[in-house]
């Protein structure tokens, strides 16, 4: 059987989930840290690269190998091991044909913004923060043109080998606490940068940078360029991944 780890992580001070030759990677630390349980020759394969500055809530990781710690007592295990910004949440069985993304069904990030002329230093690394004053009316009417399946190759950062850029968004909720935005957005798969920059085009439709009802015809044209900016890594979290 092989080991389902949840993760949760505080990216700030990360090159991201990956494996980097020149910064210190969220999975090489898990990994220092897996290796002083699990015996030589363990694999360990993550579920969502998220990038440099980005945290999770629910990261998931496989793991394959054997080690002596009972699975319940694992993750307090690893946690006395690994750095306090990085914490294992939940461990649980799978059989060993399990693939942390392949099985996944869908996954849940939340983004958050702040607005106005305060920028909370303590939210910093957690928030992006625009001294805009933002429309959330028009940022909930241009969102609800993401929601369903579409070709999101106009949200797309340059860089990405997939074979299709097609997705389901199946929820994208916008709340408003006081001057912060947070958007909560699920998937089936998500591109390069998508949620970024869905939450950068957002904003610059609340700015009025972008109208709302071009939104289909941004989507339609495939475009990067027609898009809204990327975001900054530090407002996105990834809450959950869901499997069958």
């Amino acid at each position: 059987m092989g080991v389902l780890l949840t993760v949760a992580y505080d990216g700030t001070n990360y090159a991201g989930w990956q494996m980097q030759k020149n910064a210190r990677a969220i999975s090489e630390a898990l990994g220092e840290a897996l290796g002083g349980i699990f015996a030589p020759g363990f694999s360990m394969t993550g579920a969502s690269r998220t990038d440099a500055g980005v945290h999770a809530l629910g990261q998931r990781a496989h793991v394959l190998g054997s080690s002596p710690v009972p699975i319940d007592s694992l993750a307090r295990v690893l946690n006395g091991r690994l750095p306090r910004d990085i914490r294992i949440a939940a461990a649980c069985a799978v059989p060993d044909s399990f693939h942390p993304i392949d099985d996944a069904i869908s996954k849940t990030y939340q983004y958050r913004i702040s607005c106005g002329d305060f920028a909370n230093p303590l939210m910093r690394n957690f928030i992006w923060h625009t001294f805009d004053n933002l429309d959330i009316d028009k940022i909930k009417t241009a969102a609800a043109h993401i929601i369903g399946e579409h070709d999101f190759a106009a949200f797309c950062a340059a860089g990405s080998s997939v074979k299709t850029t097609v997705r389901r968004v199946n929820f994208l909720e916008v709340e408003q606490k006081a001057n912060e935005i947070i958007l909560t957005i699920n998937g089936n798969g998500f591109l390069y940068n998508m949620v970024r920059i869905i939450a950068g085009t957002l904003v610059d439709t609340g700015r009025g940078k972008i109208a709302t009802a071009d939104l289909p015809a941004i989507i339609a044209s495939k475009d990067r360029a027609r898009a809204g900016q990327t975001a900054p890594p530090q407002g996105l979290t990834l809450m959950e991944i869901f499997y069958k």
